[in-house]
């Protein structure tokens, strides 16, 4: 018998995706969450078998391990650009993730982490996001804004051009139109929006930069996290051009899609070293330290220099080397 909590596999899909059941009907229909893509299905009961100790299925695990060695070109590409150069600093814009499925905000929030891209992450329901949307800019004013969670298109739909065939899109569609009704310039907030089987050309419409899905597939649950990281590592005077920008993703052109856009990223420098604050902070004590002439110098000057604080020392210290200065220089 299955349970609400339990991960299953469709018979009638080949078990291509691992669910978990969210609520089970009085007539013995499942809702499904995905695990590694951003859906959710119906199912009878009798179409599912329950995954013991998987939680991933056989292609599941094969994306995790292509993503796994994505994230580590990403770094080593990274360190053979700075290899040889002078350390610089960068900002490459905070991100605002707001995910109507917690699981997943948590998940690409690692990746964010792993990539050093500071990002923030909401979990809102994909209906209360619209209703969340300005307040949340106010509060965090991000560069790029992520709107995500689940979606679907209607299984026996007749029009993929009607948004009442999908499940979550017209909460997308609203929420990119009331951020760009704050933020109207596409240069100042980048916007991603969509999951799965979103109404891609919509969402576009609406004013998203990005959107998923073109072909109405299933989009992976970190796809947008490696548009975001194509975004912010972007210098903010070149135009990303949307195949770059989808390089690293999972589902690529059928899944996700958009405009070429400008990056968000700003280096400066220079770094300072613990070396070179080491050696500041040496010369700024040598110069404290004044040696008076009183043969060469006018009472003005004696005076002056006399009033200044010569030694960033305690009472006792600064009093002793008064003392030796003093011992030093009996004339005075």
């Amino acid at each position: 018998m299955l349970n609400i909590g339990d991960y299953v596999v469709r018979l009638s899909y080949n078990k291509d995706i691992l669910f978990r059941i969210t609520y089970i009907s009085p007539n013995q229909i499942a809702r499904l969450k995905g695990v590694s893509y951003r859906v959710i299905a119906d199912a009878p009961i009798s179409d599912l078998e329950l995954s013991v100790g998987m939680r991933y299925t056989n292609e599941e695990s094969s994306i995790m391990s292509t993503i796994e060695a994505t994230v580590e070109k990403i770094m080593k590409k990274r360190a053979e650009i700075e290899k040889g150069k002078d350390p610089r600093f960068q900002k490459t814009g905070t991100v605002l993730h707001v995910d109507g499925d917690a699981f997943y905000l948590n998940l690409c929030l690692k990746y964010y982490k792993m990539l050093d891209i500071p990002a923030i992450g909401e979990h809102i329901s994909e209906s209360e996001q619209p209703k969340r949307i300005k307040y949340l800019l106010e509060k965090y004013a991000p560069d790029i804004l992520v709107l995500t969670g689940h979606d679907a298109l209607n299984k026996n739909y007749k029009t993929l051009y009607d948004i009442s065939e999908y499940r979550n899109s017209q909460y997308f569609v609203e929420s990119v139109k009331r951020a760009r009704a704050i933020k109207p310039n596409m240069s100042e907030l980048v916007i991603f929006a969509g999951a799965c089987q979103s109404y891609f050309e919509e969402i576009l419409a609406a004013g998203a930069d990005f959107a998923a899905s073109p072909d109405r597939v299933l989009i992976h649950a970190l796809d947008p996290v490696f548009i975001v990281e194509k975004i912010a590592e972007c210098p903010f005077y070149k135009v990303l051009p949307i195949e770059e920008a989808l390089e690293n993703t999972i589902t690529q052109f059928n899944g996700l899609g958009g405009y070429e856009i400008l990056g968000k990223c700003r280096r400066g420098g220079p770094v300072v070293t613990d070396k070179q604050k080491n050696e500041a902070k040496e010369n700024r004590e040598q110069e404290e330290h004044v040696t008076l002439d009183p043969a060469h110098m006018t009472k003005e000057d004696i005076e002056r220099e006399l009033a200044r604080p010569l030694f960033k020392d305690t009472r006792d210290e600064f009093e002793s080397k008064i003392k030796q200065y003093i011992n030093k220089h009996p004339s005075l």
